[in-house]
C-alpha cells in the first residue's frame, strides 16, 4: 500500500497537472472560439479546485488521532469529494447556459486543427494522470484520490467526444454540432457529479465493508478463534483508508482475562495482516452469552 507521503506528493502534482491541462484547453478555445471546447476548459477549472482539495483533504485525513477527533480524520476524504461532486454540477449549468446561445447564433471555429491538436494533447496528458490516481487510490484505499481520478477520466472521455464532434462540425459545416457537443459534455459532468456525491455521502454514512471483505473477515475470525466458542453481532464500517470491525467473542466462563486477551491478539494481528489499518474492538463475553445457530 502507497505510503501516506507518496500519496500527498502525488495529490501536489495533481494541482500542477490540473493547472498546465487547464492552460492548455484554454488556449486551444481561443484558438477556436468553440463552445464545446470552452465547456471542457470550464470542466478543467473544476480539476484544478478539486485537486486542491483532495491535496488537503489527504493531509488532513492522515493527521493521527487527538482529543476532539479518538477515531482520527479519515472522514476528511469523503467531504472533498462531496464538494468535488458539487463543482462538477454548477461548471455543466455554467456550459448549459454558454451552449444555449451558441445555438442561436452559430459560431464560425477559427483555426480549428491548431485548437483540436492542443485539446488531444491535454486529453492524453489528463489520461496518464487518471489511471496514476485511480490505480494508487484503489491500492491505497483513499476515497478522495479515486474521486479525483474519476473525475479525470470523465474529462477525458467527453474531450473524446468533444474532438469528434468539432470534427464533424469542421468537416460537414454544420455548426450545431458545436453547441450539441458542449450540451453532451454537460449531461455527461452532471451525472457524474451526481453519482460521486452519491457515493461519498454513504461513505459520511458509515457503510458498511463490501461483501467480499465481510467474508473474508468471516473467515479470517473463525481460523483464528481457536479456544473461544463462537463469535456473533459482526459489524463493520468504513471511512476512508479506516475499516472498523467490532463484534462479541464468547470464551469459556472458567476461562481467565489473560487466555482470552490471547486469543483476542491473535485475531486481531490476523485481521490487521489482511486488512492494514483495521481497527477492530472485541467484546468478550461469558458462555451463557453464546447465540448458537
Amino acid at each position: 500500500m502507497p505510503s501516506n507521503g507518496t500519496l500527498q506528493r502525488i495529490a501536489a502534482w495533481s494541482i500542477v497537472v490540473a493547472i498546465a491541462i487547464f492552460a492548455l484547453k484554454l488556449l486551444a478555445w481561443w484558438f477556436t472560439g468553440s463552445v464545446a471546447l470552452f465547456s471542457d476548459a470550464m470542466e478543467s477549472v473544476v480539476n484544478v479546485v478539486a485537486s486542491t482539495m483532495a491535496w488537503y483533504a489527504l493531509r488532513l485525513a492522515h493527521k493521527p488521532a487527538d482529543e476532539n477527533h479518538p477515531f482520527g480524520h479519515h472522514k476528511a476524504e469523503y467531504f472533498s469529494a462531496v464538494i468535488e461532486g458539487v463543482l462538477i454540477v454548477l461548471a455543466a449549468l455554467l456550459i448549459l447556459h454558454e451552449a444555449w446561445s451558441a445555438f442561436f447564433v452559430p459560431r464560425v471555429l477559427d483555426e480549428p486543427a491548431l485548437g483540436l491538436a492542443i485539446n488531444a494533447l491535454a486529453a492524453v496528458g489528463n489520461g496518464f494522470w487518471a489511471w496514476l490516481l485511480i490505480s494508487t487510490g484503489r491500492r491505497a484505499r483513499s476515497p478522495a484520490m479515486v474521486a479525483d481520478g474519476r473525475h479525470l477520466w470523465t474529462d477525458v472521455v467527453t474531450s473524446a467526444g468533444v474532438l469528434i464532434g468539432l470534427v464533424l462540425a469542421v468537416s460537414t459545416g454544420w455548426l450545431w454540432l458545436d453547441p450539441a457537443m458542449a450540451v453532451v459534455v454537460a449531461l455527461n459532468i452532471l451525472w457524474h457529479g451526481w453519482h460521486l456525491v452519491g457515493e461519498s455521502v454513504q461513505g459520511l454514512m458509515d457503510v458498511a465493508v463490501d461483501a467480499g471483505d465481510l467474508a473474508e473477515i468471516e473467515r479470517i475470525v473463525e481460523e483464528n478463534r481457536d479456544g473461544a466458542l463462537e463469535f456473533h453481532d459482526l459489524k463493520t464500517r468504513e471511512a476512508g483508508r479506516a475499516r472498523f470491525i467490532e463484534f462479541h467473542l464468547v470464551v469459556p466462563s472458567e476461562m481467565s482475562v489473560e487466555v482470552a486477551h490471547r486469543i483476542c491478539d491473535r485475531i486481531e494481528n490476523a485481521l490487521e495482516k489482511k486488512l492494514p489499518g483495521a481497527q477492530v474492538t472485541i467484546h468478550v463475553e461469558p458462555a451463557h452469552k453464546a447465540k448458537f445457530a
